[in-house]
């Protein structure tokens, strides 16, 4: 591959990443209150706090709930939208139209091809055939991918045909007007393929489910795949059957047959308690699959991950990293959300992504070993608090001491990974630029500024395409040789660079997207 084309893959794999930040600012603080919200309206939480119980509180809590849980309900088709917006170089707007026109075929689509074949699983199986209700339409359960192949699809049917010219009888629908109608098209054999390859990898998950219940290193096994599946929503399949069928394990209590992690931890947990001879032979097994382990995750891991983008983040930006960070930190700690703070460096940095997913598989390790008895499923401080501190023999100590080992593992690996790598995490954008450092940015006059960026790369005439990420112009020229760099200081930018021949980056931080649209008013000016 040529070191062109290597950039040029390089710019599209970070710009993709960049165009998540949009759904997961807004995952983030929402997932923080529903999370809250889900955990105040937990019969346990009711039983030991009365007051949760009262009408009128309960109706606020349960409203808000509700509320919040529209944005997490709709995943898919914010990222769907926030991909094609920020991938598209041309006529986004359109671009994020067809990504909901492109995911709405693809759900719908795919339930045609269940249906068809036979294999519309009924309510009791959706989960474990990988299937759920979408939008009113039961389909394959795919998740934020589902969105993703929508958005990105969207995007480049803009770029490639938002200039299509038809045929007389047809003009009406060429240009822009393409778009939606030709991501249409596209998405009917995507739609009738995923569901192939998804009962594919849902049937091989059930002939391997043995390997998850082996002693000792099962809970670590599933849990590294159960990580590894976030990003195509087959996490529910890997959870649904551990948690419901035979491949969880089957187990004889008091002479009744108990199928499945969750069925018998129900029995144990709510029915027998921490007295019985059950709680100390099963329970750390049957909690390693659910909450007592997920609080690892959501207690320790994330919150070390946090630190470690804020410690590595730029001096300069270290405040705004620190919102990012423990917004994404607290949302895993109160409502076990921990998808922002995994999207903030899945799609920066895939290869980290994995290496995430093993750790958490070897942190694992000790659970089991050291007895820790903690339900139920979600894994928040609430979950802690109640099945953690008020239940007898739960270990809770041992828990608090194994998440130690796991945070600081996790905080010197994530630490040394982005520094060695040079990741772009929250924080490491690279600009380091204060409005002091130019007239122009101090008085904020970004239509003098754009004057002089446009002067400075040659010419409204020089300028073939500019878009902007989070601290960056990003501008296609004709002719490289006419940018003057010493006109383009004048406008206070924090620095410049030529990543490929023909395309410039002008840093100027979190000013960018104004800068951005005085050059767009300028441009467009006769």
């Amino acid at each position: 591959m040529s070191k062109q084309k290597s950039s040029s893959w390089k710019d599209s794999i970070q710009t993709f990443g960049r165009s998540l930040l949009l759904p997961i600012a807004l995952l983030a603080p929402i997932g923080m209150v529903m999370g809250i919200c889900s955990a105040l309206t937990q019969s346990y939480m009711v039983e030991r706090f009365p007051f949760l119980g009262n009408e009128a509180v309960s109706t606020v809590i349960t409203s808000l709930q509700s509320i919040t849980s529209i944005v997490f309900n709709n995943i898919p088709i914010l990222f769907a939208m926030g991909v094609a917006q920020g991938m598209a170089k041309h006529e986004k707007g359109i671009a994020v139209f067809a990504s909901v026109v492109g995911y709405l075929t693809l759900n719908v689509v795919m339930n045609v091809y269940l249906t068809v074949t036979g294999t519309l699983a009924d309510s009791a199986t959706m989960a474990q055939m990988g299937q759920g209700v979408v939008l009113g339409t039961q389909t394959v359960r795919l998740e934020a991918l589902g969105g993703l192949i929508a958005g990105l699809v969207a995007a480049k049917v803009a770029d490639k045909f938002y200039r299509v010219e038809l045929p007389l009888a047809f003009a009406f629908f060429g240009g822009k007007k393409s778009i939606p109608i030709i991501t249409f098209v596209v998405m009917i054999p995507i739609g009738l393929v995923v569901p192939i390859i998804w009962s594919g990898v849902t049937a091989v998950l059930t002939r391997l489910s043995f390997v998850f219940t082996a002693p000792a290193i099962g809970a670590s096994i599933y849990y590294t795949l159960n990580r590894m599946l976030i990003p195509f929503g087959l996490h529910h399949v890997l959870a649904s059957l551990v948690r419901f069928t035979e491949a969880g394990g089957v187990y004889m209590i008091n002479g009744t047959e108990y199928v499945g992690i969750l069925n018998a931890m129900n029995e144990v947990l709510f029915n027998l308690g921490p007295d019985s001879p059950y709680w100390a032979e099963l329970m750390p097994t049957l909690s390693s699959y659910l909450g007592g382990a997920q609080m690892l995750t959501t207690l320790f891991r994330i919150p070390a991950i946090g630190l470690a983008m804020y410690k590595t983040s730029f001096l300069k930006n270290r405040k705004m990293a620190k919102g990012v960070v423990l917004t994404c930190a607290l949302t895993a700690f109160l409502g076990n959300i921990t998808e922002p703070m995994e999207f903030s460096f899945l799609f920066i940095s895939p290869p980290l992504f994995i290496l995430y997913c093993v750790l958490c598989g070897i942190g694992m390790l000790p659970y089991q070993f050291l007895n820790i008895s903690i339900g139920y499923i979600r894994g928040t401080i609430f979950d802690f608090g109640i099945f953690g501190l008020l239940y007898e023999n739960t270990h809770w100590v041992s828990l608090i001491f194994l998440g130690i080992i796991n945070f600081f593992l996790f905080y010197f690996v994530f630490k040394w990974f982005i520094q060695k790598y040079n990741l772009e995490t929250p924080g490491r954008e690279p600009f380091e630029v204060e409005e002091s450092a130019s007239l122009l940015l101090k008085e904020k006059d970004w239509p003098g500024i754009a004057a002089i960026v446009v002067e400075g790369l040659g010419g409204k005439d020089n300028i073939v395409n500019v878009e902007n990420c989070i601290s960056r112009l990003r501008i296609d020229l004709k002719d490289p040789e006419l940018v003057n760099q010493v006109r383009l200081k004048d406008s206070g930018c924090a620095g410049i660079f030529f990543p490929s021949k023909n395309h410039i980056h002008v840093v100027f931080g979190p000013h960018v997207e104004f800068v951005r649209h005085a050059v767009d008013d300028l441009l467009k000016k006769s």
